[in-house]
């Protein structure tokens, strides 16, 4: 494990302040994903640089770097266990790792024959398992206690993401597939759909109810589906993080990949970012957008909230989007803080 130098963001106000504040001591590359501990205010955040740091946020929004572990490659996903004392990540060289905070030891707990996209922790009654979810079309659940996956499920296609509110996981794969498991029969998908987005899935989120889930994909749009076909009659889909190049034209705009959606876990509202910079607030009850803020030049990766929903994480770096031609020298490479006001986050009461 090793320690950051330390230094903490130059803020002196007894709250977080209204500006967003810049994290020190940021990766050296593309950040790929944050997740905070559902505990405590301690940020985790994975990145190209073969990296995962952790971070204390502090009352007054300061911010602190606490530890670092390293993968063999990319660390493309990161996220804790229920207990806020254990990190688990998954990378470009094929590995999972778990990363003790107490003991400050990192292992690793997780193989597969491919890049691990994303990782997720299932907190179920007999206990927690973690989720890995592979390009070499699998998902592996583990036991942390003994070295082999307690199971494998085969998908029909590379995993790029995946989202878990017990008892529900959604995986989304290449060619559109979306696979929807009841995770009291973890090793069949109880659904399998073809993503209602016409291009590639980039990111699925589960509602906070656990009765839905929300699909991005790189072509600026977003669906909203529900899992129980009587709900049906809610599932919509809209277009987001597009700008229009010509006004007079609705055929001429620019449109960019939506990288991450964030439910919001006390008022279910959600954020999306995306390949232009932007980050909105939605509320999809009302179907309306609560709130747009562009918080810098440069794509948007990855978005987190707090466990309370007070602070909002987000990354500002490059998010591969253009390939690797699109790596230029001297991409912003920020993760940044924004406190939540309620008028940003509340859903919208019902019209009469």
């Amino acid at each position: 494990m090793s320690f950051f130098s330390g230094t903490t963001s130059n803020v002196a106000s007894s709250a977080i302040p209204e500006k967003d504040i810049e994290v020190s001591d940021p990766p050296t590359d593309s950040i790929s994903s944050i997740a905070f501990s559902p505990q405590a205010d301690y940020l985790a955040v994975s990145s190209w640089d073969n990296n995962v740091r952790i971070y204390e946020v502090q009352a007054n929004g300061t911010t602190q770097g606490k530890a670092m572990y390293t993968h063999q490659g990319p660390v493309l996903s990161v996220c804790w266990n229920k207990e806020g004392n254990k990190i688990l990540s998954g990378g470009a060289d094929n590995a999972g790792r778990m990363f003790d905070v107490t003991t400050g030891q990192s292992t690793q707990v997780a193989q597969h024959e491919a890049p691990i996209r994303v990782v997720k922790w299932i907190e179920s009654p007999q206990g927690g398992i973690l989720a890995t979810g592979s390009w070499d079309k699998t998902v592996k659940y583990w036991d942390l206690r003994t070295p082999n996956p307690i199971s494998t499920v085969q998908l029909p296609e590379r995993c790029y993401t995946m989202d878990v509110v017990y008892p529900l996981m959604v995986v989304g794969t290449a060619e559109r597939h979306i696979q929807v498991y009841n995770l009291t029969n973890p090793t069949a998908p109880f659904k399998n759909i073809l993503s209602p987005l016409k291009w590639q899935t980039r990111i699925v989120s589960c509602f906070p109810s656990g009765n839905g889930f929300a699909v991005g994909s790189v072509e600026g749009r977003v669906a909203i589906q529900y899992v129980d076909e009587k709900d049906a009659s809610n599932n919509f889909s809209f277009k987001c993080h597009r700008r229009d190049q010509n006004p007079n034209s609705k055929d001429q705009s620019l449109v960019y990949a939506v990288n991450d959606i964030s439910f919001h876990p006390v008022h279910g509202t959600f954020s999306t970012c995306g390949s232009d910079g932007t980050i909105n607030y939605w509320d999809k009850d009302a179907r309306t957008r609560l709130k747009t803020f562009e918080p810098a030049p440069g794509p948007v990766p990855a978005t987190a909230f707090n466990r309370t929903g007070t602070i909002f994480a987000y990354a500002v770096s490059y998010d591969w989007s253009k390939g690797h031609s699109g790596m230029t020298p001297g991409h912003p490479n920020k993760l940044m803080l924004h406190a939540c006001k309620d008028d940003e986050v509340k859903r919208k009461p019902p019209k009469r």
